[in-house]
């Protein structure tokens, strides 16, 4: 169990600094209303969604409640310092789920109580694949790792039909026989990996 919360806390913080890199390069080269992949998104959209992310997690993890924490993290939380304050919120999640026994719990979300490790499973296939959508937002290097890949893919497969139907994910994409991992999760996640700006996948 230790090596796998091991595993589970690298990649999640991995996910985490490959998607400030790119909100850096953002911060560098000013590109903050440039189109990403997800609808109606721009990548400074896509990057206050992630932060606010990530500010959940210390209240859900300390046994807030989602009807405590209200509208806290509504609105913009990136303000005048964008790649600050994404590296303020993702060191606090990171914190948070790294504490001592903090997977162990459990916390409540919008559907229901889930175990902790979950959540953080969870919000690390989030990272991993918004990542991408970041990259291609900024015109960067779009490959992902193969290791963070094989983690979002294992994550998600098991409920493939369902993705589209819950309202988080667009209609998958079609990939041709034999593509690689990487264009099987875009493709799973509404994304298209030939053409990442077609018809722009929902907001999740």
């Amino acid at each position: 169990m230790a090596e796998r919360t091991d595993t589970l806390l690298r990649l999640h913080a991995a996910a985490q600094d490959e998607f400030g890199r790119h909100v850096r390069r953002a911060a560098a080269d000013g590109s903050w209303q440039a189109a990403t992949p997800c609808t109606e998104w721009t990548v400074r959209d896509l990057v206050n969604h992630l932060a606010a992310e990530q500010l959940w997690v210390p209240p859900l993890l300390a046994g807030r409640t989602i009807a405590e924490i209200g509208d806290r993290f509504d609105g913009d939380v990136l303000g005048d310092d964008p790649p600050a304050s994404w590296a303020s919120a993702a060191a606090g999640a990171r914190a948070a789920f790294a504490a001592p026994g903090a997977l162990d719990g459990t916390v409540g979300l919008s559907y229901g109580e889930r175990p902790a490790r979950e959540y953080c499973g969870e919000m690390t296939v989030d990272a991993i694949v918004h990542t991408w959508d970041l990259a291609v937002g900024v015109g960067a290097d779009p490959a992902m790792d193969p290791e963070a890949v094989a983690f979002a893919l294992d994550a998600l497969a098991p409920y493939a039909d369902d993705l589209a139907s819950s309202g988080v994910f667009g209609p998958p994409v079609r990939v041709p026989a034999g593509a690689g991992d990487q264009a099987r999760l875009l493709g799973l996640t509404g994304r298209d990996a030939a053409d990442p700006l077609r018809g722009r996948h929902r907001d999740a």
